[in-house]
């Protein structure tokens, strides 16, 4: 579809893109004229091999000469505003072509999907997986996207502008983004990043599941009335609830989060009610609307008594309802009450169930807590015995306890915190239901005492009158050495008694977070992928041999280097050894606004990712591509190591976190306001230590050097010493017969053709970083040639055309800003009484080029 984009995209782009010009805002005119200039002067001055400083001087010194220095940084502020709502228009025409250049019933879709189910016995299989599977996925807050929700609704009300090709109305909204602002002047805090993500739930998913379903109810001849999978999509949500290092999150936020989740859903059911209460007008049926109508406007506004308790209530009224409609009044528009009905199943009254997450660490630190105190009530219980003690004694020990942990008995804020949060998912699920909010997360998890805290601390605080918890606790696997223990660490859980009931009354399902971002950070591309595909494996092994259901959940984001790319490819690739039976992941930043950002984007990928899920239960006979076989594994194993070697080198150099400290955007992270969290874990006093660094900020510094180390380093090296050693050929095989090994390739190609390392070559002038940008640059030109080679195309992304197309107009549209941010990053080199400018002139150029080059930067997989 290369030409459909050309023309359906680039040059529907570029002709919108003149309008900018004629807004009359003070200067648009000679930035809209001047940056041009600085485009071609960029891509010109970067091939003669000029530093970002040479190329800014000669801008100003040939067109500018008599500017002042405040002018010149005036004037390079203007153009990182203009190329700002560039981007942002560039993102609106791109999805209001999507129709256009996707195909939205072909493979992947619903309907493929469904015709596809040729004779009965498909059929059967399939109704039969639908009863235990499903697709989840969990909004997060991590900061990786700058738009505000006013710049999303403007981005929504272009792309209907620009589909309908309507001049007027574009124009008006550049008008419009040209007085709105991009940047926040405060941090946001957990809950405004709630309602940021709200505004998703609302515009988005609310119409775009439903409507999912709705064809595959129609596709397998089916009525919604008798639809008996409602759990088919399910929704999560972080923000309020994942307080793993953001000191700002508390049970209060947690508390108000819940309600407003539950809020946006009833608003949402008491616009449909509205609606219905128009078309629903018969005798015996009209009655019911119209209550149900006074009863949600209590539900939301109160009285709250005389309003619903669950979303089962309203559900039995309308069934009731329907009864009357279909035996009097024909079914006439039985099909709008059905849908509204379906909704209720689907997000019940919670929209989407909120996740609590903490790291592991800080509930070993409450249980000393805890202890300490019990110390001085029982003096045989001494905490510095139990530190001695075994996994298996502590274990016991926590279960053993059955004592009132109130918040008033003690001082440190950690631990009250620790108990708020648990007794916050008892008071939503009685607000909201069970679903509402069920999981809680353990993130840096290293043992099965890490799992046991939780549990025993739950036990204490939210367990039942039988003693049986409402809660499912999960482990997050990240780093390589925790990805390699886990099953190890699950068996010891599976061993335990009171574990093991537990996970019975839990419906015999265990769910496994694996983390992709900070496995990335620890062991490269091609390590923390491989390792997390093999943990599922033994996972599943180990799960199965208990008789347990388990789920992973994976940590995915953006970028390929933290797990993103090609998700369709990726869950259809996974062999029979990973258990299937659900798909679940995180996405997050600009991954939410450019794959699920609207109903047809979020429609197309969530319809992939649900049939990716099936493909290998359903069509396993039919697959072209084969399973990795025990030789392919132990292929992909050598090459995993031998790049794991080469990233450890890199990461162990002297230069690595000096480089990251000094020379990337990565300290401007924590001015941007756009997430509530610390950019790292640890105190600042401590100074710059790799382990405390977070992996968004971490991958986030290599994209804006457009260097993208995370996504590529050591899988090139990794290659060509197999090939020295006469494997290349296996390689060669290994990526026409494996989706998964394709999958990686072809996702890492995208880490590749967003770097540019010409932009920073200036730094092999400096003596200290030489080595360090001569390691990286040489490892990008060999892995880029590697995977060529292996995958037989002869440029970066031939086998996809749209992605490539797009990367490339997005990467010319923010070459200007790379431009300015080196420039200033150079400038902040040289002593500051030399500067033409005061030091924080070039701190804001940074910082503010930042938003625009992440946003550009979205992916299209």
């Amino acid at each position: 579809m290369n030409n459909s984009f050309q023309d359906a995209v680039v040059t529907k782009y570029n002709i919108f893109n003149s309008l900018f010009l004629s807004l009359p805002y003070r200067g648009i005119f000679q930035t809209g004229s001047l940056l041009p200039i600085l485009t071609q002067q960029s891509e010109i001055g970067f091939q003669e091999g000029k530093s970002p400083r040479e190329i800014i001087e000669h801008f100003f010194s040939e067109l500018l000469e008599t500017a002042t220095p405040k002018e010149r940084a005036d004037l390079l502020f203007a153009f990182i505003q203009y190329i700002e709502r560039q981007v942002v228009l560039f993102d609106s025409v791109e999805d209001a072509a999507f129709d256009q250049t996707h195909d939205l019933t072909g493979k992947g879709s619903v309907n493929y999907l469904t015709d596809r189910l040729d004779n009965d016995e498909l059929r059967k299989k399939l109704l039969t997986k639908l009863e235990d599977f499903s697709v989840r996925i969990v909004l997060t807050a991590h900061p990786t996207q700058f738009y505000s929700g006013k710049v999303l609704g403007i981005i929504n009300d272009l792309e209907d502008a620009i589909k309908e090709n309507d001049f007027t109305e574009v124009n008006q909204l550049l008008l419009q983004l040209g007085k709105t602002a991009f940047i926040n002047h405060e941090k946001p805090t957990p809950f405004d990043e709630a309602v940021s993500l709200c505004w998703f739930l609302e515009n988005v998913y609310y119409d775009a599941i439903p409507s999912i379903l709705e064809k595959l109810i129609n596709g397998l001849g089916m009525s919604v009335h008798d639809w008996p999978y409602p759990n088919v999509y399910r929704l999560g949500f972080w923000p309020g609830g994942d307080r793993d290092g953001n000191p700002f999150v508390n049970p209060e936020i947690t508390l108000q989060v819940a309600a407003r989740l539950r809020e946006t859903l009833l608003r949402g059911y008491y616009r449909d009610l509205r609606q219905l209460k128009r078309r629903l007008t018969f005798k015996g049926v009209d009655e019911a609307i119209s209550l149900a109508e006074r009863k949600m406007n209590s539900t939301i506004f109160g009285p709250f008594e005389e309003g619903y308790n669950s979303a089962q209530e309203l559900i039995d009224e309308f069934l009731k309802a329907r009864e009357v409609l279909v035996s009097k009044h024909q079914g006439l528009f039985v099909e709008l009450l059905d849908n509204f009905i379906l909704k209720l199943n689907i997000f019940g009254f919670f929209f989407a169930s909120l996740d609590v997450r903490q790291d592991s660490r800080k509930h070993g630190k409450a249980w000393e807590d805890i202890l300490k105190r019990l110390e001085k009530k029982i003096p045989l219980l001494k905490y510095s015995d139990y530190e001695s003690w075994d996994e298996a004694k502590k274990i016991d020990l926590l279960l053993s306890l059955n004592i009132p942990l109130r918040d008033e008995d003690y001082e440190d804020e950690l631990t009250k915190d620790i108990l708020g949060s648990i007794r916050a998912i008892k008071t939503i699920q009685g607000n909201n239901g069970e679903k509402g909010a069920h999981r809680y997360v353990i993130s840096n998890n290293t043992s099965a005492l890490n799992v046991m805290q939780v549990v025993a601390l739950a036990k204490n605080l939210i367990a039942d009158e039988s003693g049986k918890l409402a809660l499912d606790v999960v482990p997050l696997f990240e780093t390589v050495d925790d990805l390699a223990n886990a099953p190890e660490i699950m068996r010891t859980l599976y061993e335990n008694e009171f574990y093991r009931n537990h996970v019975q009354n839990r419906e015999n399902h265990q769910t496994i977070m694996v983390g992709f971002s900070d496995g990335t950070k620890d062991g490269g591309y091609l390590r923390a992928n491989w390792s997390i595909y093999r943990a599922k494996e033994e996972l599943t092994k180990v799960s199965r041999e208990f008789g347990i259901k388990v789920t992973f959940f994976d940590g995915r984001g953006g970028p390929p280097a933290r797990g993103g790319g090609n998700n369709h490819n990726f869950y259809s690739s996974l062999g029979t050894d990973i258990e299937d039976k659900e798909i679940q992941l995180t996405v997050q930043g600009q991954t939410i606004s450019s794959n699920y950002g609207t109903v047809t984007t979020a429609m197309y990928n969530l319809e992939r990712l649900f049939t990716a899920g099936l493909e290998n239960h359903l069509f396993r006979g039919n697959r072209v591509e084969d399973e990795l076989s025990g030789d392919d594994k132990v292929l992909i194993e050598e090459m995993a190591a031998l790049a794991y070697d080469s990233y450890l080198d890199l990461k162990n150099h002297p230069m690595f976190v000096k480089y990251l400290d000094k020379k990337t955007p990565l300290r401007f992270y924590g001015q941007t306001n756009i997430g509530s969290r610390p950019t790292k874990r640890g105190n600042d006093d401590e100074g710059l230590k790799f382990e405390d660094l977070r992996a968004i900020p971490f991958v986030g510094s290599w994209a804006q050097m457009k260097q993208n180390v995370p996504g590529f380093y050591g899988f090139g090296t990794a290659i060509e010493q197999m090939g020295n050693d006469g494997k290349k050929e296996e390689i060669k095989q290994l990526y026409k017969k494996s989706l998964f090994f394709r999958t990686l390739i072809e996702n890492s190609m995208q880490s590749l053709s967003k770097a540019f390392f010409p932009a920073t070559k200036y730094l092999r002038d400096e003596v200290d970083y030489k080595e360090f940008w001569d390691k990286m640059y040489n490892e990008f030109l060999l892995t880029r040639d590697q995977l060529l080679e292996v995958s037989g195309q002869k440029e970066l992304l031939d086998s996809n055309n749209v992605t490539k197309v797009s990367i490339k107009t997005r990467e010319r549209i923010v070459l200007p800003l790379i431009t300015i941010q080196q420039y200033a990053l150079q400038m902040l080199a040289e002593d500051p009484k030399n500067l033409p400018v005061d030091v924080e002139t070039y701190n804001q150029l940074i910082m503010r080029a930042m938003f625009g080059i992440i946003n550009a930067a979205r992916n299209s997989a």
